[in-house]
């Protein structure tokens, strides 16, 4: 969640209620609104939804933990944002400009990709199913890339919290129906409509792919920024390789000559690991460890989840306006480790719908806590307008890398140490990230970061 640009003498004007709701009907806000559906439709269809799937099949648990490794593309995409910074689509670009282009043409690979994941079958191919699961991702993170992008170019300064509130809410809305709305669907098609499993998860997940012309169609009616324009105009002198490595040199090179960046990006990687290697392993817990249905696992985990993140982001953005970055921080690290825990308490106590049911509000409500707290401080790395797109590619896509790589080993070690040990040890992958906050705020790295020049960068 983005936090306003602010000195560190002066604080801002306060506002009324009435305008500070105003901004969120703003058009181009709205656009956001969409575009935030539209990027959290599709991570759960090749991530927790497909663990979903790989549970009911007779894919071992080893296996699926290491399924984790399929979101391989959130974690690279900083290799081809520069790519995305600095060519144009054929024809695409040109009839709807460079950002418009560029995301229908990501949306329109979405579809497709999702399509021919839901044809595969897990029981006779695993390696197809991981080939979908990663050419969603592709298109997924490369969509990303186009909207981060064109949030920033789009809305000025005092429509960009606004606009990252709206995004942030409608990405939780598109995974509830990657989630939860998925396992209904394929509920209904095999309970209700009487088709087996494997087709009626094909058939899911070809619905799923038609969610994506939510996001085509917000595309179409969206204006492109007029910063656009004004790259184009930049570059129209250099070919395309020149381009492409200007929009990459540069943004590298003005990061990593900063002081301390190499324990800043390893503390991006590391401080939700701990949120990361439980989130691995939730729907094989609930499903296998606790012995709930599909269906229990939708609307528990997935429902009442959700209306728990909300929640969770609304307090979040309290807690980032009230406290300072370095306190939010210590305090998000103690909420995501504590939740853990408490998921352990579940581990040995009977299965029950009220216990189940807080554990999983514990836990949506202080991961979305910490998840508000660190896109403020990612937001604030990016402080160069010449970069911000490129620059938060790279801190997003590292701040995956526990998710992805980390995290993977997590079926192994529940298999090995039992589900109450499994969540115990998790608490200790936080230590890590807590020894670099400790290290930063000991040499001003957020002393200095209160004091940001250039554009405000804002994310997921």
């Amino acid at each position: 969640m983005a936090v306003s640009e602010m000195s560190a003498e002066s604080p801002p004007p306060r506002r009324g209620w009435r305008e500070a709701a105003a901004v969120y009907l703003r058009r181009d806000v709205l656009i956001v609104l969409f575009l935030g559906f539209s990027a959290g439709l599709p991570l759960a269809l090749s991530g927790s939804t497909l663990l979903v799937w790989m549970a009911e099949s007779s894919v071992d648990l080893k296996t699926i933990g290491f399924f984790a490794l399929v979101g391989t593309p959130y974690t690279i995409k900083f290799l081809w944002a520069p790519v995305v910074d600095a060519l144009d689509i054929p024809i695409l670009c040109r009839l709807f400009g460079r950002r418009r282009g560029w995301l229908i043409f990501s949306q329109i690979m979405l579809m497709a990709a999702i399509v021919f994941l839901g044809l595969q079958n897990p029981d006779v191919s695993p390696f197809m199913i991981a080939l979908g699961a990663v050419l969603v991702a592709i298109a997924s993170a490369t969509q990303d890339i186009v909207i981060d992008t064109y949030r920033v170019e789009k809305l000025d300064t005092s429509e960009q919290a606004a606009g990252v509130g709206a995004y942030v809410a409608a990405y939780r809305v598109g995974m509830l129906v990657s989630t939860a709305g998925a396992l209904f669907i394929v509920s209904f098609f095999e309970k209700v409509q009487g088709f087996d499993k494997a087709t009626a998860w094909t058939l899911g997940y070809v619905v799923m792919a038609g969610f994506v012309l939510v996001g085509i169609a917000t595309t179409l009616l969206a204006r492109e920024p007029a910063r656009s324009a004004e790259a184009v105009a930049a570059h129209s002198a250099d070919n395309p390789m020149v381009r492409v490595l200007k929009a990459a040199v540069g943004s590298f090179s003005e990061f990593l000559t900063r002081d301390m960046a190499v324990a800043v990006l390893a503390f991006v990687i590391l401080f939700k690991l701990c949120d990361a290697f439980v989130g691995a392993m939730t729907g094989p817990f609930v499903i296998r460890g606790m012995g709930y249905s599909r269906e229990e696992y939708a609307a528990i985990v997935k429902g009442l989840g959700l209306a728990a993140t909300l929640a969770g982001g609304f307090a979040g953005g309290f807690v980032a306006r009230g406290l300072d970055l370095r306190t939010s921080l210590w305090l998000a690290a103690f909420l995501q480790m504590g939740s853990n825990l408490v998921f352990a308490l579940q581990a040995v106590m009977p299965a029950s719908y009220p216990m189940l049911a807080a554990v999983i509000v514990t836990e949506n409500f202080t991961g979305a806590i910490g998840t508000v707290i660190f896109v403020a401080y990612l937001s604030s790395l990016c402080q160069s307008p010449l970069h911000t797109a490129t620059q938060y590619a790279l801190l997003s896509a590292l701040s995956a890398v526990g998710r992805t790589y980390i995290s993977a080993p997590a079926g192994l070690v529940a298999e090995q140490a039992g589900w109450f040990w499994f969540f115990v040890l998790s608490c200790l992958t936080a230590i890590p990230s807590l020894f670099l906050l400790w290290w930063l705020q000991a040499r001003g790295h957020f002393d200095a970061l209160a004091r940001p020049t250039g554009k405000l960068a804002a994310d997921d």
